[in-house]
């Protein structure tokens, strides 16, 4: 897709935002089973991972849930363009906010927000801007249009900051050192630089140990943060802090990781991103999984 078609994409999307919710949400149950059958390896991805993570269930069951999770991405996909545009007022409807004072309890301090990759994770990032100053950090797209809008969009309110991730480490070891929260997502598969081999729902994960570096760098807290959708929009758990985090075992910190999010997937399981290829970094030896 050219560089002028995405523009247009994106206006058109921008546009839709401005429709009353309940037709948005119409919109996207029309648009799932469309994108279900076009999408094919994002529909291999996410069937193969739910039989991975749940040996245990019926495929009708996995079928159900994949099913449900494309719906709620195609949701979340048109529900962002209201988050990077709408106003604080709107924002704040769709998506409420349970634990806030988890947050508010440390504040000047160095803070980590582990903010897995449930499919309301852009919602909950722009959300908690309009409480506090944070910054994060992402991948550049292929397109320029598309990295553009994904910034802006994102640090709309207090200042907030999205880092590359190509700029590395240190830009984020700067602004915790200022005491600015980091809303961290550290749950892809990035490859095996800088990643353990940890388990999540049994099958070996590589999984960056950034949490626990950082931790132990900065004496941050990690705090987290999960946010879900309803039936009207969004809602997102704050936790309280981890306490004994960061240990003197990255291993076992980062396990501690997967475990915490493993719970929360389990609370309702088409929320998290199975369409992406969790396990595509294999053990030495191993063969491939996709």
């Amino acid at each position: 897709m050219t560089e002028a078609l995405i523009r247009l994409a994106l206006t058109g999307f921008k546009a839709l935002s401005h429709l009353p919710y309940g037709a948005l949400k119409a919109l996207a149950a029309v648009l799932a089973p469309v994108l279900w059958w076009l999408a094919v390896p994002r529909r291999r991805v996410t069937l193969h991972n739910l039989a991975l993570c749940f040996p245990h269930w019926s495929q009708a069951e996995r079928q159900r849930i994949a099913r449900l999770h494309f719906k709620l991405f195609v949701r979340s996909f048109l529900d962002r363009f209201i988050f990077w545009h709408g106003s604080p007022e709107r924002i704040r409807q769709m998506c409420t906010v349970h634990g806030l004072e988890h947050l508010q309890a440390a504040a000047g301090k160095p803070v980590l927000i582990l903010a897995p990759h449930f499919v309301g994770m852009d919602a909950g990032g722009l959300r908690i801007q309009l409480e506090t100053r944070v910054f994060g950090m992402y991948a550049r797209q292929r397109s320029a249009a598309l990295t553009q809008a994904m910034t802006e969009g994102r640090q709309r309110f207090n200042q907030t900051e999205m880092l590359l991730r190509t700029e590395g480490i240190r830009p984020a070891l700067r602004r915790l050192r200022q005491n600015i929260p980091f809303y961290f997502a550290p749950d892809m598969d990035l490859g095996a630089r800088d990643a353990l081999f940890v388990p999540f729902f049994g099958v070996p994960a590589a999984t960056v140990t950034t949490l626990h570096r950082l931790a132990q760098m900065t004496g941050a807290s990690v705090i987290p943060c999960v946010t879900r959708t309803t039936a009207t929009g969004y809602r997102m758990d704050i936790g309280p802090a981890w306490t004994d985090f960061p240990g003197t075992d990255e291993q076992a910190d980062t396990r501690r990781m997967n475990a915490f999010i493993e719970a929360q997937v389990l609370l309702q399981p088409q929320d998290y991103l199975w369409s992406h290829r969790r396990f595509k970094t294999r053990p030495p030896g191993e063969p491939p999984l996709y």
